[in-house]
């Protein structure tokens, strides 16, 4: 497997795991009671959700599309 589809898959993960921790945290107190206060979240649990994202997304750009051949140098 190529190294770069590896870094892809690893980010992929990572980044769904980090929007999972972001989710989560919108139902805490805190998060709701912000959210009813100013009508949006807290800065760290919209970092973690877009960050999530677009970790994710990157990821599976480079899981998908970066494991081209590379080409060979004959002599």
């Amino acid at each position: 497997m190529n190294s770069q589809r590896l870094l892809g898959i690893v980010l992929l993960v990572v980044g769904v795991i980090l929007f999972a921790f972001g989710l989560n945290a919108t139902d805490s107190l805190t998060d709701t009671v912000s959210e009813g206060l100013t009508g949006k979240y807290t800065d760290k649990t919209t970092w973690y959700l877009v960050g999530g994202i677009a970790m994710a997304l990157v990821g599976g750009a480079m899981a998908l599309f970066g494991g081209g051949r590379s080409p060979r140098v004959t002599s």
